[in-house]
């Protein structure tokens, strides 16, 4: 076992993670013996697991004896190659058992995958005649795909390269020491609350099966379901209150939950960026309560439930909602967009451009109008507060913040014009439609079904993945392979 351990962990990291998806993929199939009826789809889960585990052991038992890696291939971009590789490799796999099994044809089958690894959610499947083992294969797909595939890996060995990896997956955050341990705690800080998701649907009347896959999507910001009603099939106020719960705590950034495990509230509510997203709920909230209670003829209650758990799912873009979306007053609507560009925390499982760029941008506007405005044409420097303490909004922050909204921005623009080509749609169906892929939210005006045309699907599986993986990971990525394949042709030559 010392020696199975010690290849895995010398070699290459494209063997570690093609190792640990194929592990992963055989995890579906320990729901086959509940549901005995459904057992002839075990080839369709065992040969593409047992295949992935057999390539990525092969892979680290070739390259575990190479000498360490150049110092020039350290670093976030040397990370982003590997992590690009991983994520498609695993929508590849990811759609296979969808293909064996017949439900699904290889591009519907693709297109699954991908919203589900980048916990998306959006589907082509009906899931009132899907199979209970692909239902939760689904879940289970954004749960792996929300909490990252390096801090699965890390929590049980550590490479020469995790640190690099670690970073290009969007961590920033150390929460202990070493990258082991700080892996560790967040695996089980994910899979504690997932517990407690779960139990907390049980105890008010989701049977288990339900019950697992609702917390793993829920937890995972991502919105699958295995109801055609979604969260508000169930009519059930708990229901929704734990499902606002766990999206509240998957929107948020793993550092704030470990000091909130820890009981250290007081520290939590100082951090500028849980302060934000509670001060825009403050905000959000009464305005969707008064568009339900406009538009919609709803009661006040109702339309306080409806406006609670719909913010809440917006801007975690998880997706979920308790009514159909195209029902939605415009006002609530419109509302529901400005959610889904911000998104969640920094580091969370959430899409979006993040609460704390948007954050930053409202800081810079306004100190540069108080600038403006000052006698003395001086202000204080701006500084906001995260887990470790003060930090300064300096300019480099500034620029990063600044050219990342350029790039998610421009992105959006092309994928709405795009949409326009494929879809046939109106050009705001389709802005809100690339708006929500990129956002990783999930919500549809329709576009997307079971019969959207090849062309539609592609594009949103790329905006899907340029958004879940924060755009400039692929880029490096892309930027990274096509360098490496220059330089050995150079040397071949």
């Amino acid at each position: 076992m010392r020696r199975l351990i010690r290849i895995i962990k010398k070699g290459s990291d494209y063997g570690t993670l093609i190792l640990l998806v194929g592990l992963l993929l055989g995890v579906p199939m320990l729901v086959l013996p509940f549901y005995p009826e459904e057992a002839r789809f075990l080839p369709a889960f065992l040969i593409p697991a047992l295949a992935s585990a057999a390539l990525g052991f092969c892979i680290c038992l070739c390259t575990y004896r190479r000498e360490e890696d150049d110092a020039r291939q350290q670093g976030a971009r040397r990370g982003s190659s590997p992590i690009l590789f991983i994520w498609l490799y695993n929508f590849l796999i990811g759609a296979l058992p969808f293909v064996l099994a017949g439900q699904l044809d290889f591009l519907r089958a693709l297109f699954e995958s991908v919203s589900g690894w980048t916990t998306t959610g959006l589907t082509v499947m009906d899931v009132t005649v899907t199979p209970r083992v692909f239902l939760f294969f689904r879940s289970f797909m954004q749960y792996c795909g929300g909490v990252g595939f390096v801090v699965m890996i890390v929590s049980v060995i550590q490479g020469k390269h995790s640190m690099a990896l670690y970073s290009a997956e969007g961590h920033q955050d150390m929460l202990r020491p070493s990258l082991r341990r700080t892996a560790r705690v967040m695996f089980a800080i994910y899979g504690g609350f997932l517990f407690l998701g779960t139990l907390s649907y049980w105890a008010f009347g989701m049977d288990m099966f339900d019950a697992v896959c609702h917390a793993m999507s829920a937890l995972a910001t991502a919105g699958f379901t295995t109801q055609a009603g979604g969260i508000g099939a169930y009519g059930s106020l708990p229901v929704e209150i734990v499902t606002v719960v766990l999206m509240l705590i998957g929107a948020s950034n793993f550092a704030v939950l470990l000091l909130l495990t820890e009981g250290k509230l007081r520290q939590v509510f100082r951090v500028t960026e849980m302060r934000f997203m509670f001060g825009a709920l403050a905000v959000f909230v009464p305005l969707m309560t008064a568009s339900f209670a406009l538009g919609s003829r709803m009661g006040f209650w109702e339309s306080l439930r409806h406006a609670l758990f719909g913010t809440v799912a917006a801007f975690s873009t998880t997706g979920y909602a308790l009514s159909e979306h195209t029902a939605w007053p415009q006002f609530a609507f419109g509302l529901l967009m400005i959610l889904i560009f911000i998104g969640g925390s920094a580091g969370s499982t959430s899409g979006g451009i993040k609460l704390l760029r948007a954050y930053f941008v409202l800081r810079i506007t306004r100190e540069n109008i108080r600038k403006r405005m000052s006698p003395a044409n001086k202000t204080a420097a701006p500084a906001y507060t995260t887990v470790r303490g003060k930090a300064p909004i300096d300019g480099a922050l500034i620029a990063d913040t600044f050219g990342f909204i350029a790039s998610y921005t421009g992105i959006l623009i092309i994928g709405t014009l795009l949409l326009t080509l494929t879809a046939g749609g109106s050009v705001f169906q389709a802005f809100f439609e690339f708006m929500s892929v990129l956002g990783t939210s999930g919500i549809t005006t329709g576009l997307t079904h079971a019969g959207t045309n090849a062309p539609t699907l592609i594009i949103e599986m790329f905006g899907m993945t340029l958004g879940r993986l924060e755009i400039f990971v692929v880029f490096f990525g892309l930027l990274s392979g096509v360098r490496r394949l220059a330089g050995k042709a150079r040397r071949e030559g």
